[in-house]
């Protein structure tokens, strides 16, 4: 219900704030008037920014060491991790790659031509310079809080991981340790859920000062971004699919048919977690082992998020084409590695995706402005990445039951309990 009303207040904000950017282009349609108003109003976006920002190193740092420490160990993962790992990360691959590809094809944000935030300007400079031994070296940080107090996302992203990986090769020694952060990462989960709270002003005043500076012609450059995101993903549906049917063969079949019901319950809720416990069961039901599906879905619900990837990718790229600024083939690919990585460690976040973009923009000098752009219309984006990280995820458990046994040899075990699993919000 706080999601439905989240959403509500964020489109009622998004309607409202395009009205009143018209009204007022309309009144006032000088320049300096208009101007005046959308850098007056702006201070709320603005505010909205530095508070998601605030939020960024320390939930990275707490939820990705919490991450590793508890299934970061492979040897510990056993056989089944490794197998799983694999197809994480090539299906996470194969998303940035098609929204690196599609973003770049279509151009969605290449029109808007918006004036880059006077904040910005100087910071550009350094992303025209970003090369991959620059990008190496500025990997490692030299320095913990160094990497903290500037927001060094990617250094602090590196620092967890070898954090995380340490403590879980201690064991029980540094469980008080793991059981810090995780109280650390509920108390930031919290904070940021506050913070988003803030959502339809902010919102509110930045569209209206977008379209009070640019027009209404920005309103139909995002509905031609979400048709050709929605297209993408019904690309990566298919890929998926084929990927899957390839190993699993005919057995594809009964699989999108166990999980209909599941993947519609998740795009029609924006939620995750609402078709968590029927996707279990109907997964048991065609052949799957409990002891599969209860290890692959817990772990892809953080680590497998398809339909994020390719948001992310999609939002990142946009953003900068809609400020001008030129990213060169090298650079992109930067980024989507970078975006790789940054996603693993905050999968319990609301509204994940976007602060992984934030953090992007941020490491890369873009313009942050235009996460509050995208905001306003997440809720629709949301619907389709949740899909799709379902059915990522149901795919993936399929054809890791079929790496370990053949469907033919299984029973269905529908009497079978299903376990409570706690996890973490995929979003």
């Amino acid at each position: 219900m706080g999601k439905s009303r989240l959403a509500f207040w964020i489109l009622i904000a998004l309607l409202a704030g395009a009205c009143t950017g018209y009204v007022y282009r309309e009144w006032y349609p000088d320049e300096a008037s208009v101007k005046k108003f959308a850098h007056d109003i702006s201070i709320v976006t603005e505010i909205f920014l530095r508070l998601i920002k605030m939020l960024i190193a320390p939930l990275v740092m707490s939820t990705l060491i919490v991450g590793v420490a508890k299934v970061g160990d492979i040897r510990a993962v056993g056989r089944i991790g490794i197998k799983a790992l694999v197809w994480f990360l090539a299906a996470s691959f194969l998303s940035l790659c098609l929204g690196l590809l599609l973003v770049n094809i279509f151009q969605p944000g290449v029109h808007l031509h918006l004036p880059m935030p006077e904040k910005n300007a100087a910071e550009n400079i350094t992303t025209s310079a970003v090369d991959f031994r620059n990008f190496l070296t500025h990997v490692f940080p030299v320095s913990i809080g160094d990497a903290v107090a500037h927001n060094e996302i990617l250094q602090i992203v590196v620092f967890s991981l070898f954090f995380g990986i340490a403590a879980a090769a201690m064991g029980e020694k540094a469980h008080p340790v793991v059981h810090f952060f995780e109280v650390v990462a509920g108390i930031m989960l919290k904070m940021t859920g506050y913070v988003i709270a803030l959502a339809p002003i902010a919102v509110f005043t930045s569209l209206a000062a977008t379209v009070a500076e640019n027009g209404t012609d920005i309103i139909w450059v995002f509905g031609k971004l979400i048709l050709e995101f929605y297209l993408g993903i019904g690309l990566l549906w298919i890929l998926i699919l084929l990927a899957g049917g390839w190993i699993i063969k005919k057995k594809i079949v009964e699989l999108i048919k166990a999980i209909a019901e599941p993947v519609m319950l998740a795009f029609s809720t924006a939620s995750s977690e609402a078709a968590f416990p029927l996707l279990m069961e109907r997964l048991q039901q065609i052949g799957c082992p409990n002891k599969i599906v209860s290890f692959v879905l817990p772990v892809g619900y953080s680590f497998n998020l398809d339909g994020s990837m390719m948001y992310m990718t999609f939002a990142t790229l946009f953003i900068a084409q809609s400020y001008g600024v030129s990213l060169s083939i090298e650079q992109q690919i930067i980024i989507l590695l970078v975006l790789m990585v940054m996603s693993k460690g905050i999968a319990g976040v609301p509204r994940a995706a976007l602060v992984v973009v934030a953090a992007s923009l941020t490491m890369f000098h873009l313009p942050a402005e235009g996460v509050v752009l995208l905001l306003g219309i997440d809720q629709l984006f949301d619907m389709g990445r949740t899909a799709t990280n379902v059915l990522g995820n149901a795919v993936a458990t399929g054809v890791i039951t079929r790496w370990e046994q053949s469907f033919a040899d299984l029973q269905p075990v529908m009497q079978e309990k299903i376990p409570s699993v706690q996890m973490q919000e995929s979003k």
